[in-house]
């Protein structure tokens, strides 16, 4: 009797327990880490850009926004592909994160935290594509094009894809890591190590942590290392190119830019961290030029007669609103511009692209448009350390 009354109360006191640590580890459990997804990108990535759709929903700006663009006609193949799938992009994905790989890789990373129908998802990849063991999961490899169902697939079993022909890099691979989380390629011939895990701590890893720390606070940022930097000014358009622009780009370690909604309005912070501050104090220059340059141009007497006055004003109003200021960071010296955008802008932006063109003007005509009172343009901007 005194043997089964011990057993009864050790069992007892083991289910307290176990209900205690049950317990613990629901009330501390992380629900929804927003983050998530940045913990599997490569540290040697060029370029990293996450959103978070979960809180945009929730902005009175999106709606705006959606309210404001052309409404799509619903798709049929994408109404099919909801049904086959269960996955609706508009609902069902909470955060991503897109990672442009390093120099040497045309690859580019998807990690996606959300709602997904494994079981759909996986029986439509099978329709198309195979799968295959990689570093212990299971990774569907899919034709990104039509005709890319006939080419090589990669070995079945093998730890990684085998090298395949240039041809073949049109192969999407991706895989779910758990119940929430999948992470996908474009490049299935260049999956970078360890894909499906999160990447381990280093030197590299405390920098990226550091500025993704920094932006926490907006739903969309992203984050560029100095070798993807160094090719912004080169992308613009041939009439913004600046060879001093170009080069003080090129000299920036980092650069950020955030988009926050505030209210009815988008505040836009773009922020390039150099390791002199004769960079920073060169660049806040030239943006402050560029910027000036800018206001005088709209008061130009041909750029008033073609653009509206409400549109003009909008675009004079997004100028004014720049804010371009120098921030010291210890290691490293920034700039940083903020730019707001407000649905006055939104609405001028609409009008101006669907509106029709200027009938040119006649030849024959002699009249002559009275040139317009020039803004006098400031001399600097906002300037502090």
């Amino acid at each position: 009797m005194r043997l089964r009354k011990s057993i009864l109360l050790l069992s007892a006191l083991a289910v307290v327990a176990a209900s205690a640590l049950l317990a613990y580890r629901y009330t501390h459990m992380r629900r929804d880490d927003k983050f998530a997804v940045l913990a599997y990108l490569p540290r040697d990535s060029d370029a990293v850009v996450y959103v978070d759709l979960a809180s945009l929903r929730q902005s009175p700006f999106l709606a705006q926004l959606a309210a404001w663009a052309p409404q799509p006609q619903q798709d049929p193949d994408y109404a099919q592909f909801v049904t086959d799938t269960g996955l609706n992009y508009e609902h069902d994905l909470d955060h991503i994160a897109i990672a442009k790989q390093s120099a040497n890789s045309s690859g580019m990373l998807f990690i996606a935290e959300g709602r997904f129908d494994r079981a759909k998802i996986s029986a439509y990849a099978l329709r198309n594509g195979t799968k295959h063991i990689v570093n212990g999961h299971e990774t569907f490899f899919v034709p990104i094009e039509a005709n890319a169902s006939t080419r090589a697939r990669p070995a079945p079993g093998a730890s990684a894809p085998a090298a395949q022909p240039d041809a073949d890099k049109s192969l999407l691979a991706f895989a779910f890591v758990s119940d929430r989380i999948l992470i996908a390629s474009n490049n299935a011939m260049d999956l970078p190590a360890g894909m499906f895990s999160p990447a381990p701590k280093t030197s590299a890893d405390a920098d990226w942590r550091e500025r993704f720390k920094r932006l926490a606070g907006s739903p969309v940022f992203a984050v560029i290392r100095q070798d993807a930097a160094a090719t912004l000014a080169d992308r613009a358009p041939g009439g913004l190119r600046s060879e001093q622009l170009s080069s003080l780009l090129a000299q920036l370690q980092w650069v950020t830019i955030a988009a926050k909604p505030d209210a009815d309005e988008l505040r836009l912070v773009a922020e390039g961290e150099a390791a002199s501050e004769s960079v920073t104090r060169q660049l806040a220059d030239v943006l402050n030029g560029v910027l000036i340059l800018a206001e005088a141009g709209l008061s130009d007497p041909k750029v008033r007669q073609q653009l509206a006055p409400d549109v003009r004003q909008a675009c004079l109003d997004l100028l004014k609103s720049a804010d371009i200021s120098k921030l010291d960071r210890g290691d490293t010296k920034s700039v940083r511009v903020v730019l707001s955008l407000t649905p006055q802008f939104l609405e001028a932006a609409r009008r101006y692209s669907t509106a029709a063109p200027p009938p040119p003007a006649s030849s024959g005509s002699s009249r002559t448009v009275p040139a317009a009172p020039r803004t006098p343009a400031r001399a600097s901007r906002k300037s502090g350390t």
